[in-house]
């Protein structure tokens, strides 16, 4: 194991704006949600919504002021980050409106999520436009890290929701905490990981073919770190307990450049996933499902959301049933959120659900293209630890959903109902905007700091 060459800035390579490219896939992006939205009228009523052209001006308008905000502020930004995120949105809410034609999964969702996203994209260009230099939110490292500290403790006084505690409801409204503070502890862990890269990788005992830094550097963030995770195992969130494991031990990694680091994370990852398994019903019972997707249907009692998630992908087959003309209801209330993904592969097959994928691939890709580029340490973690975050939350879900992994009940990026993942997920895409711009700028200003 060594240690990388971390402060060696990469060359200088002037790149061009591409703003007229980022608009072309904006109306490509728009155009696409706009016919899946007419696509399930037809198939279930026989007609275009008669609310399509709103709609379409609707998510048009936004992504216009998305990319006015971009131009103006973040010339040199990455120009598919924002089309991508787009597109994702407007695919989200045309699956949440087709599920809404299914009267036995509840109330309608679509208008809900419109407004969340609505509330995103301007959040979105609020990020834009007043985040300037993304190294000034190097300073609030400590501020950022009570605060999520602080968001995750909330929710543990507020009643359980389908066994979590995870929510804050009042007046109707619910807000899951968690899903802010994941930015929030990214934030952190660059930070405090940027200030001390060279203690914790050259510095310390080593153990066997692993050097272990001293307490006095790696205690604080590991403390942080457990602290955050029990809080979530105390919550029976384990699903943003596992995204927040793998944030750390990624930058950790990138940190320190030790390959030593992931084999280290794999192991604990396994030992507590056994543990909370083998102690915890609520998980165990997840477990028992992802090893025996079928035992409830041996048993006599029908399928269960898992074997019927898995009913519907091999449903779909390559081309799928077509928007509308599938039964993924029949997975229950979750097909809103945790099992979204489970209509993509009956409605639109193997290609539809391929595409998705390599969606969030491209998005991931371009955060992580942007922290390599990028010239001071603290953006550069901040950029991968951001794109680790969308990276390990589709893994998880998706992973979930066709039985590769237990179930953790989490929001797909973009796809799921959800206003607080919506929010948090379009603010996540302003600040790739904002170090995407900073790492493709032909005049570094770096030498101030």
């Amino acid at each position: 194991m060594s240690a990388t060459t971390t402060d060696a800035p990469p060359p200088l390579v002037l790149l061009p704006k591409r703003r007229g490219v980022e608009l072309s896939l904006l109306i490509g992006a728009v155009l696409i949600s706009v016919y899946g939205y007419a696509e399930v009228g037809l198939a279930r009523n026989g007609a275009v919504p008669p609310d399509a052209a709103g709609y379409g001006a609707g998510l048009g308008v936004l992504a216009l002021l998305a990319h006015a905000a971009v131009r103006a502020r973040a010339p040199y930004a990455d120009p598919l980050l924002l089309p991508i995120a787009v597109l994702l949105n407007g695919v989200g809410l045309v699956l949440i409106y087709r599920l809404d034609l299914e009267p036995v999964l509840g109330a309608e969702g679509a208008p809900t999520q419109l407004v969340w996203s609505t509330l995103g994209i301007g959040l979105f260009i609020a990020v834009v436009l007043v985040l300037r230099d993304h190294r000034v939110l190097s300073r609030y490292a400590y501020v950022c890290c009570a605060a999520a500290l602080f968001l995750m403790v909330v929710p543990i006084s507020f009643p359980a929701i389908n066994g979590a505690k995870i929510w804050i409801r009042i007046a109707g409204f619910s807000i899951q905490p968690g899903e802010f503070a994941k930015i929030l502890l990214a934030l952190f862990f660059a930070a405090y990981l940027a200030t001390n890269r060279n203690a914790l990788a050259y510095t310390g005992r080593t153990f066997w073919k692993l050097q272990l830094p001293t307490g006095r550097v790696l205690g604080p963030i590991v403390t942080i770190w457990l602290l955050s995770v029990c809080l979530l195992i105390a919550e029976r969130d384990l699903g943003t307990s596992l995204l927040f494991f793998g944030l750390f031990v990624v930058m950790l990694y990138v940190a320190t450049g030790r390959t030593g680091w992931i084999a280290v994370g794999l192991l604990l990852s396994a030992l507590g996933a056994f543990a909370v398994g083998a102690v915890e019903p609520h998980v165990h019972a997840r477990v028992e499902d992802w090893l025996h997707p079928f035992a409830s249907i041996e048993a006599g009692d029908g399928p269960n959301q898992l074997a019927q998630s898995l009913f519907a992908f091999g449903a779909g087959g390559m081309l799928g049933t077509g928007l509308g003309q599938g039964h993924s209801y029949l997975i229950g209330f979750a097909t809103k959120s945790d099992f979204i993904l489970s209509t993509v592969g009956e409605e639109l097959g193997m290609a539809g659900l391929t595409v998705l994928l390599v969606l969030y691939a491209l998005l991931v890709a371009r955060g992580y293209r942007a922290g390599l580029a990028l010239r001071d340490p603290f953006g550069r973690l901040l950029a991968i630890g951001l794109a680790s975050i969308l990276a390990l939350q589709v893994f998880v879900i998706a992973g979930g959903v066709m039985d590769l992994i237990p179930l953790t009940g989490m929001a797909m990026p973009f796809l799921a109902q959800g206003g607080s993942s919506v929010v948090t997920n379009w603010i996540i895409v302003a600040l790739l905007i904002r170090l995407s711009d900073s790492a493709r700028r032909p005049l570094p200003d770096a030498g101030a700091w």
